[in-house]
């Protein structure tokens, strides 16, 4: 058995290291395009994510039995649609599916179809109609906080929770005119109330008829101890039992998992893959932040060293309609991932530094590394080349365990210009 797996991040890395320890484990692992670390479970393939023609092309060539997208931007590409009008098996959603999450004002549209509770919301098509809109009154005075999202994918960086009318408008403005995402990514903007409670992420893979849980986690989207600082893509994330309780979790299902299956049904968007709910845990209940159509990154990493049954088997039948015969089971353990980051991310992040310490950060009992943004120099060290460098991510009987094996894990690693939070798991 071939396996693709698209990407080149710690997810990915994550996704690569599990197949290979299942027990359907394939005979060939492929990822395009892959890092240094991903190169040590699987074979590198120098083709970028959102190249479709040439992933195709390759999946054919090398008679790649399923393909596995690990990020949104190969999705919202159309690669599902291709391998699908090439008879090639992929266990993601189509490109007009994948709108679920490359366009926040189509989810929030779809949200309100199904009746899937959210945040209200009115979105623009212009800096101008931003402005009008948030001085309309529609959500609260000029010291009222309100949260500010471009339309399109950026890369974990197109929202921005303004504590005040002015800072919203500013965010309108380096979004819109001064390329802060990129003007595709902030064509328009979704301007929203602020909910508030705790988050929780949820995520289940489904065939689109028959789906299956995996356990809840929480994330750190802000770059600096007690959430301060501009959002990245994520600074760690956590799994434990305390994050989603049996009601909560329950109403969540109830009230927006099989809501949105049954819509995009209804609506004939074929989605067989990974559904991500971001969740606001409010007082009047469980609320609808984003949809994401893959894997979270760090989510992955803290969710899959929890997962017991095999993941090619899984995923096979997500590609193939069959998961409703297939157990998934997770062990009962808590488990913490933290991200060690490079100076200067998520805005400007200092590439090329050497990495010291891994052996020794990797010897730590039940802690795995998983490579984000690393690549090998001529002299065959590990250097930097990104922002999110490495997840340190660990299990334990309780998230205080877990999360202790991952910080004795990561002060043994050493560059110049790291820096990771020292709080994560801390949602107080």
């Amino acid at each position: 058995m071939k396996v693709l797996v698209i990407g080149s991040g710690g997810r990915e890395h994550a996704l690569c290291r599990t197949l290979r320890r299942g027990a359907n484990a394939p005979a060939r692992l492929f990822c395009a395009p892959g890092n240094a670390g991903i190169a040590d479970s699987a074979e590198c393939v120098a083709i970028g994510a959102t190249d479709v023609a040439a992933l195709a092309d390759f999946a054919e060539r090398e008679r790649v039995e399923l393909t596995i997208p690990g990020g949104e931007s190969s999705l919202a590409a159309g690669l599902a649609d291709e391998f699908a009008r090439r008879g090639l098996a992929v266990a993601g959603p189509t490109q007009e599916a994948a709108r679920l999450e490359s366009s926040k004002a189509f989810a929030k549209d779809f949200m309100l179809r199904h009746g899937v509770p959210t945040a209200r919301h009115r979105v623009a098509g212009s800096a101008a109609e931003a402005r009008e809109i948030l001085r309309g009154g529609e959500f609260g005075g000029e010291d009222s906080s309100v949260v500010v999202k471009a339309d399109g994918l950026a890369a974990g960086k197109g929202v921005v929770v303004a504590r005040t009318h002015a800072e919203a408008e500013q965010a309108v403005v380096e979004m819109m005119e001064g390329g802060r995402v990129g003007s595709e990514a902030a064509g328009r903007i979704v301007i929203e109330e602020a909910l508030t409670g705790r988050e929780a992420s949820l995520l289940l893979w489904t065939d689109g008829r028959d789906y299956h849980l995996m356990p809840p986690a929480r994330d750190h989207k802000r770059v600096g101890e007690g959430d301060t600082g501009p959002n990245t893509g994520g600074m760690g994330a956590v799994t434990a039992p305390d994050v989603l309780d049996v009601q909560t979790l329950e109403r969540a299902v109830r009230e927006v998992v099989e809501p949105t299956l049954e819509g995009a049904r209804a609506e004939r968007l074929e989605f067989r893959g990974i559904l991500f709910v971001g969740l606001m845990l409010t007082d009047d209940g469980p609320r609808v932040l984003e949809y994401n159509v893959r894997f979270g990154d760090p989510e992955t990493q803290a969710i899959l060293v929890r997962l017991r049954s095999d993941l090619f088997s899984i995923f096979d039948a997500v590609a193939r309609g069959g998961l409703g015969s297939v157990d998934v089971e997770w062990s009962d353990d808590a488990s913490a991932c933290v991200v060690l980051a490079a100076r200067g991310y998520p805005e400007r992040p200092e590439t090329g530094a050497r990495i010291d310490g891994l052996e020794d950060a990797a010897a730590v009992a039940d802690v795995q590394l998983f490579h984000a943004g690393t690549s090998r120099a001529a002299d065959g060290s590990l250097i930097t080349t990104g922002g999110r460098v490495l997840g340190v991510t660990a299990t334990g009987p309780t998230l205080d365990q877990a999360l202790a094996r991952c910080y004795e894990s990561a002060a043994h690693v050493r560059w110049d210009g790291l820096h990771y939070r020292r709080d994560i798991g801390n949602f107080r």
